[in-house]
């Protein structure tokens, strides 16, 4: 199954938490934070979104830096994804 995002939107996966912190502390499950950072798995069309013309800056393989609260979250042949709108990606990572 394939998941094709509509207007804005773009579907990104979670990159994995560290396991250890710089110093070598392994960290335990419920101590890791999320990262804010993922890959972009799909990219929606663009166009004209809420009467403005959109144009997507994103493209799938790129890794991203997006907003902490932002998104849905989805499942999908037991892979999560997020499905975020090109607004709450603050940054690409070169």
């Amino acid at each position: 199954m394939k998941i094709k995002p509509l207007g804005d939107r773009v579907v990104i996966k979670q990159l994995e938490a560290e396991e250890k912190t710089k110093s070598g502390i392994v960290l335990p499950g419920n101590a890791k934070e999320k990262p804010q950072e993922a890959e972009v798995v799909a990219v929606g069309p663009g166009g004209i979104v809420d009467g403005k013309e959109v144009q997507m800056q994103v493209q799938v393989g790129q890794r991203v830096i997006y907003s902490k609260y932002a998104g849905t979250e989805v499942k999908l042949d037991k892979e999560e994804y997020i499905i975020v709108k090109q607004n709450d990606i603050l940054a690409v990572i070169e």
